[in-house]
């Protein structure tokens, strides 16, 4: 019987926190002119001769700080998803699980599901929000292997799914694993992009002009600083968390000229405020990884502190949780 093949697809993840495999994963990622989208010599430059050079040896430190007995949590959480909606999906699906950059890599992924001679493909982007650097690499991957195929199977690809009723329920049900009333202060903390790439959404104008802060519209749909903020208003009209109590923020920058406000910043900011206890959000996460569990619960608690701050937590992010499976397979069967 001719399957159905899932293909789940996340980010990347180093093979070991070694410093050898930490470059490897940098310069294959790096190098995507989707995600640092200049000139191609200027980075190639930029990212061969600076960025990886000065940068994989203090990613490295930081791999080590995250890595369990198991491995990489990306990896551990990919798999247990994998292998959960197999159970859900049931013997007419195949699931698979690739990344981005590094191993399990597209191209050798891809390649095991042409041997099946599927009936159907379906691939799942595993990025709540669109982005060309995230969501728009995978895609181009995907066709890129896919155009030397001979035999084209009936293919789907999902999209974003920033607003979907499983994704948001999964958030609600972590943050409420915390005493929510014993915190002064909640903050959205989503991954930074540069502010040129939320532009080039547009056909004319910036994202600035389009009212991103407060409505998803026809213009900026796929506007990841758009969707960032609407998963946001989800996320808090279910949680009763009023307006004034939550903060969005945008972490992980490379210069200034990134979304703002900053999460470093803003968490530096509350503590001076006189803020004590803060509950920190990263929904464009479906699994913890060095943004998350290194980031934010180490780094950023540690600003928090020397600020004059006394907690600062982190809501785990989707990881195997059953609601977030169940959206997977809902994602599988509906778009």
């Amino acid at each position: 019987m001719n399957k159905t093949a899932v293909v789940l697809i996340n980010l990347g993840t180093p093979d070991s926190p070694k410093t050898a495999d930490v470059r490897k994963y940098l310069f294959q990622f790096l190098n995507d002119a989707r995600v640092i989208d200049i000139p191609w010599l200027l980075r190639i430059l930029l990212v061969n001769l600076i960025i990886v050079p000065f940068r994989a040896p203090k990613s490295a430190k930081l791999y080590q700080k995250l890595w369990t007995e198991e491995g990489s949590p990306l990896i551990i959480y990919g798999n247990k998803a994998k292998a959960l909606l197999q159970k859900e999906l049931g013997d007419e699906y195949s699931v698979h699980l690739a990344m981005r950059y590094q191993n399990p890599g597209i191209p050798e992924v891809m390649e095991q599901v042409r041997l099946e001679n599927p009936k159907k493909i379906v691939c799942v982007p595993m990025y709540p929000h669109y982005a060309s650097s995230s969501s728009g690499s995978t895609v181009e991957e995907v066709m890129r292997v896919m155009k030397k195929w001979y035999v084209f199977p009936d293919l789907r690809i999902t999209g974003q799914f920033y607003d979907h009723s499983g994704y948001i329920d999964t958030i609600v049900d972590n943050a409420k694993k915390h005493d929510l009333n014993n915190f002064e202060h909640f903050i959205f903390s989503y991954h930074g992009l540069p502010e040129r790439q939320v532009d080039k959404v547009y056909d004319e104008g910036p994202c600035s002009d389009n009212h991103c802060e407060s409505e998803i519209t026809h213009e900026n749909l796929h506007c990841y600083k758009a969707t960032c903020y609407a998963t946001t208003r989800l996320v808090v009209e279910k949680l009763g968390i009023t307006e004034g109590q939550y903060t969005v923020s945008f972490q992980s920058r490379l210069d200034k000229n990134w979304l703002e406000p900053f999460s470093d910043i803003v968490v530096e900011d509350l503590a001076k405020q006189g803020k004590k206890k803060v509950l920190v959000f990263s929904p464009a996460f479906v699994s913890d990884c060095l943004e998350t569990t290194i980031e934010i619960k180490d780094e950023y608690e540690e600003i928090f502190l020397e600020n004059g701050g006394e907690q600062l937590e982190l809501v785990e992010s989707l990881n195997d949780h059953p609601k977030w499976i169940a959206t997977l397979k809902d994602i599988v069967l509906n778009g």
